[in-house]
């Protein structure tokens, strides 16, 4: 049973957090096209699109730590010293997803859409989606991106591990 919660928990994994890795780093750059570009309609409906994707797959996430903990219980290693810090870096990175990320995006959305309005400034694009706030969600993003890495590290690497690898 452990190999099954194993396969199950590394393919939710990869079908979950990779395309909110991937949409969720191509969002800074894509929402700094659709504040400065001619072509803003079909920017801004780009803009809104990745944002979906990291809202769908963020909720199909969850299935990840509930298939790890599966895992780890059926291979006995839930004390596991290894498995205690990927099980706080994934929460840090849930956290950071939910709480900073994709309300992030969402302001943006709304930032794009007209909500505030342009003051002229230069750092300011168009309704007033400020390039601070894009450079804030890059760097939110990296955490997110970063903590998912060293979770896999982690995973892969396992001290005391019996595998050798």
């Amino acid at each position: 049973m452990a190999k099954i919660f194993l396969i199950l928990h590394v393919l939710a994994a990869v079908i979950a957090v990779g395309p909110v890795t991937v949409a969720g780093s191509m969002f800074p750059a894509a929402a700094r096209k659709a504040a400065a570009g001619p072509d803003r309609p079909d920017s801004v409906a780009a803009v809104r699109l990745l944002h979906r994707i990291c809202q769908v797959y963020a909720f199909v996430g969850l299935a990840v730590p509930v298939l790890g903990f599966a895992t780890a219980s059926s291979m006995g290693v839930l004390g596991s010293p290894w498995l205690i810090v990927s099980i706080a870096l994934t929460g840090a990175a849930a956290l950071v997803l939910a709480l900073l990320v994709l309300p992030g995006q969402a302001a943006a959305i709304a930032d794009l859409n007209g909500s505030a309005t342009d003051d002229g400034d230069a750092t300011t694009g168009a309704a007033g989606l400020e390039a601070a706030q894009i450079r804030r969600l890059a760097m939110l993003t990296g955490i997110f991106n970063l903590l998912w890495a060293t979770v896999t590290i982690l995973m892969i690497v396992r001290p005391g591990s019996s595998t050798g690898a």
